[in-house]
């Protein structure tokens, strides 16, 4: 039956005539709130464009506060009517009720490290004296808010240990507070900073207060959707107020200009990263804190790579750079003499990717990825290599932080089935100890992990990853989840969730292309994934599921697609340009007016990898893509899900919004289009353990109903119901 629907799929593409043409004439079985239609058409280029759902971008508007309640109602009402959907929360809580830690790191002459208890919302920061200790409690955030919709934001410790410096975000929000707290007594001090968003803290070498950066204070009413333009550098000194700030530097004349500033180890140099937007290169300037009144100066103004500080010797400062090597390499630049011809190369660019670099013990600690899999080495200030380091198996391992006088690093190391588990290393014997091991409820060897490669539609070969229970029949009866990104030059590697591992008792496959624009294989394979190449990375995405599909993992009929942010968008595109190929789509905080996303927020910072409508030859290459301009009437798209928040302030909640009301318009099957609007949350970072529970187990249950999935009532496999799979 499904290869007579897939030829008789291929002849109607063949012959250009409409998909929507051909679907089948079953009745709607939801009736969605009323979207109603304004009059806005706008002029790129020549080219008119309707936007007739504008209105939607008034987050603050009566109309979409109750369009937004309209939908939200009928969402819920859908998913309550799915009877696995609490056996599905049941299990995630019982296997989220787990112990873990984050990487522990010195300073000051402590420890600090933070452990969540298993179901807590946050997770608690603690600090030890000595390593082995028990831990004293230093900061819990669940005391923040009753409901947990508060998190640490960032944290950083003055070099004599005697105070901690954290920030704070409500409800997800990218814009955080700044609070700074006594570590002996626990006590706050009446420091308070305002208005920080992208931005850590680095303290002064004695202690006196801290560099940060922050933008002008916006306007209350909006200041979830302005545009930020104009971040500043700061100094803060303790004790005084805010308003007493330091100005540092700034750039009236650079609007998008971003400022990342650095206190060198030794205390001497202030480093200044300056960032324009997502763009993976960036400019160095420093300042010389040993100069009373000195002046931030350039080192390297011509923005043409990446150059990531490492550490110095004295004025000798060490970069991981992909100038002139696209998958990095570590180079180091005299100060006194910062010309390119006097560069030298420690470590020269390899085959694997380098994703980071720390100096600890007097050696160079670098991290790389090979397809897609950690890989440490370990090599002398002067570039020899001195081993690379044995890793508990095939997985991602982060961490290796610390100072040129540690004896010591951590480490975590993880993998789709290894909850992650916390290394503490030795520089000089090269051994590994395990220091903290999280106990998880499930049964590791009951599921196997399995990479392979695939052709994409121009011959490139992709890697995937692909998780599930051992001994699945390749029959493609396997309810599939596929999952991926593909931008920012941000990589994907193995990882555990136990979102995933609930899925796959359910058994269900997941997984996992690193597709073009991600980091996986350095610069060349990011920008193969950008602006006019864009079409690329849902090229490779619709490879992965033709792959599955062709070697029987899955049918069109069981396969999912899922991601979040510009994963979002990877979904939404996707789904639309194949609408046959998938049974359901997620789409997670996504961009889908690839027209407007640079007017909102930060998103004029992702012109770096998208390009802006405001170019026209980068306009036809958005339009031709972008979900919500692709919707077309008649069409059978497949069940839908749409997530978002109102506190969204990465991704506004309007690409989300605008999509969902047109694809319900357009939708002429019986498959569901839905949105669920979460409340005091935002783009993901900091969402609450209760929070992430619940929006897990609605994206299962959605697709126990949609995928017509059959679940065994044994506890660690949920109930559920026989189900019709969705008329798409």
């Amino acid at each position: 039956m499904y290869l007579k629907h897939a030829l008789a799929l291929s002849a109607i593409l063949a012959s250009g005539a409409s998909i929507a043409q051909q679907c089948p004439a079953a009745s709607q079985t939801l009736s969605y709130p009323a979207s109603k239609k304004i009059d806005q058409t706008d002029d790129y280029h020549g080219v008119k464009v309707a936007d007739p759902y504008r209105w939607l971008e008034n987050a603050n508007g009566d109309d979409t506060k109750a369009w937004i309640e309209a939908q939200n109602k009928l969402t819920q009402g859908y998913l309550e009517t799915i009877p696995a959907r609490s056996a599905i929360r049941d299990r995630l809580t019982k296997l989220w009720n787990y112990e873990r830690f984050s990487v522990p790191f010195k300073e000051g002459g402590r420890y600090f490290y933070s452990r969540n208890d298993g179901l807590q919302n946050q997770a608690v920061l603690y600090t030890v004296k000595h390593i082995d200790d028990e831990p004293r409690l230093l900061l819990d955030p669940n005391t923040l808010a009753a409901d947990g919709t508060v998190a640490l934001a960032g944290i950083a410790v003055s070099p004599d240990g005697k105070y901690l410096a954290y920030g704070t975000a409500a409800s997800g929000s990218d814009w955080n507070e700044w609070k700074v707290r006594d570590i002996e007594s626990g006590k706050d001090t009446a420091d308070h900073l305002q208005w920080v968003k992208f931005s850590g803290a680095s303290w002064a070498h004695d202690s006196s207060g801290f560099f940060y950066s922050r933008y002008d204070a916006p306007k209350e009413a909006t200041k979830l959707a302005d545009v930020n333009y104009f971040q500043k550098l700061y100094f803060h000194k303790m004790g005084t107020p805010q308003s007493d700030d330091v100005l540092v530097y700034d750039r009236p004349d650079q609007k998008e200009w971003g400022f990342a500033g650095h206190v060198t180890d030794d205390g001497k140099y202030l480093i200044v990263s300056i960032s324009q937007g997502t763009e993976q290169k960036n400019r160095v300037y420093y300042k010389d804190l040993s100069k009373k009144n000195a002046a931030v100066q350039p080192l390297l103004d011509d923005f043409d790579a990446s150059y990531d500080f490492i550490d110095n010797d004295g004025p000798v400062f060490y970069f991981n750079s992909n100038k002139d090597a696209p998958k990095g390499s570590v180079i180091a630049i005299d100060t006194r003499q910062p010309q390119a011809a006097k560069w030298k190369v420690v470590v020269s660019e390899a085959e694997q990717t380098l994703q980071g670099a720390n100096v600890v013990d007097q050696r160079l600690v670098l991290d790389y990825l090979k397809d897609a899999r950690s890989q440490i080495k370990v090599f002398t200030l002067d570039g020899k290599l001195v081993r690379e380091v044995a890793l508990p198996g095939i997985g991602s391992a982060s961490g290796f932080g610390g100072k040129r006088s540690d004896k010591e690093t951590f480490y975590s190391f993880t993998g789709f089935t290894t909850p992650a588990a916390i290394y503490r290393y030795d520089l000089a014997s090269g051994k590994s100890s395990l220091y903290k091991q999280p106990k998880v409820d499930f049964d590791p060897s009951a599921f196997e992990t399995r990479q392979v490669f695939y052709s994409s539609k121009d011959g490139t070969r992709v890697p995937m990853f692909i998780v599930s229970k051992k001994g699945i029949k390749l029959d493609g009866s396997n309810p599939t989840y596929l999952y991926g990104y593909g931008g920012f030059n941000i990589s994907l590697t193995p990882a555990f969730s136990v979102a995933n591992l609930a899925w796959m008792e359910m058994g269900g496959v997941y997984a996992l292309p690193n597709l073009r624009g991600g980091g996986e294989y350095g610069k060349a394979w990011h920008e193969a994934g950008t602006k006019l190449h864009k079409q690329n990375v849902f090229d490779d995405f619709i490879g992965a599921a033709q792959w599955l599909v062709a070697n029987k993992y899955t049918s069109p009929q069981k396969l999912a697609i899922g991601g979040g942010s510009n994963g979002g968008l990877l979904v939404g595109a996707t789904m639309v340009q194949r609408p046959d190929l998938f049974a359901a789509a997620i789409p997670q905080v996504g961009v889908m007016d690839m027209l407007r996303f640079h007017k909102f927020t930060i998103g004029w910072g992702w012109t770096s990898d998208y390009g802006s409508s405001d170019n026209a030859d980068e306009f036809k290459a958005l339009y031709a893509y972008s979900p919500l301009h692709n919707l077309k009437p008649g069409t059978c798209y497949p069940a839908t899900l749409v997530t978002t928040a109102d506190h969204d302030d990465r991704v506004v909640p309007a690409h989300s919004f605008k999509f969902v009301a047109t694809e319900q318009a357009d939708q002429a099957g019986a498959a569901p289009v839905l949105i669920r609007i979460d409340t005091k949350a935002g783009h993901g970072a900091g969402k609450p353990t209760s929070k992430q529970i619940e929006e897990v187990a609605d994206r299962w249950g959605f697709l126990t109903r949609v995928l017509g999935m059959h679940v065994a009532p044994d506890g660690a496999a949920v109930a559920g119901e026989p189900a019709k799979p969705a008329a798409n």
